[in-house]
């Protein structure tokens, strides 16, 4: 496994995880996922050769980092899948992107289109028989001469959604050469779909599916953010292994 999982929160049938950049949430059998790495964590703490279930109600784009979501039940993943549905959950991400953004802090509407045959999304009018109403909120954690580093609240939770309202704007996150970013970030790698861009799951607030007690994890950040040189007042990092 190129990662070990690092265990962020526990209790009872939920636990939440820190995903690195460049590693699936799910992917089809033969291939590496945070799913295939969880599964095999879980067997060697239990010691429980063959299947185990583990539900995922919660995902997180194969370039992006941060805290996932997990489920040791099907009750309970079908509880958290509902938040999520429901717009419950309360997902916070940190984005870097390229140039300044104006105002300082506010709320996009947008209505994104997922193209057909590619894991690509555009805008398109408010009309459009495929559109999906986008919305977000941010505000400016910290800036230099040519980036912003956002904090960002999903109110919808829409593909690539913050990638897409970003770069569509002219402020695309840093390394994310699919939507327009002409900017590399984080380690260099040979493989496309290893490579990371400059946006965080930081946090999810959600209730517990077994009791309705409110929880919140926090995700360190990886050490590549350090290159940014934007504090925003932390020095919590995940060190890679």
């Amino acid at each position: 496994m190129s990662h070990a999982p690092r265990l962020l929160y526990e209790s009872g049938p939920c636990f939440v995880f820190y995903k690195p950049a460049g590693l699936s949430t799910q992917a089809p059998p033969g291939i590496d996922s945070a799913e295939v790495q969880i599964k095999q964590w879980l067997r060697d703490r239990e010691q429980k050769p063959g299947n185990v279930y583990l539900g995922m109600p919660h995902r997180l784009d194969r370039p992006v980092s941060g805290a996932l979501l997990v489920a040791r039940h099907v009750r309970a993943c079908r509880r958290l899948s509902e938040q999520f549905e429901d717009r419950t959950v309360r997902k916070i991400y940190w984005a870097c992107v390229a140039g300044i953004v104006e105002p300082a802090e506010g709320r996009w509407i947008d209505w994104l289109r997922k193209i057909p045959s590619r894991a690509h999304v555009e805008v398109v009018d408010r009309d459009h028989a495929e559109g999906q109403a986008a919305i977000l909120n941010y505000r400016t954690l910290g800036a230099t001469q040519n980036r912003t580093w956002l904090e960002i609240e999903l109110e919808t939770g829409r593909t690539h959604q913050i990638r897409v309202q970003t770069a569509s704007r002219g402020w695309p996150i840093l390394g994310d050469a699919q939507y327009g970013s002409a900017t590399s970030f984080g380690p260099a790698t040979d493989d496309p779909r290893a490579r990371a861009i400059a946006l965080h799951g930081r946090s999810l607030e959600f209730r517990h599916p077994m009791t309705q007690e409110p929880q919140s994890v926090v995700a360190p950040l990886p050490v590549t953010w350090r290159e940014l040189e934007l504090s925003v007042g932390t020095d919590e990092y995940i060190d890679p292994q």
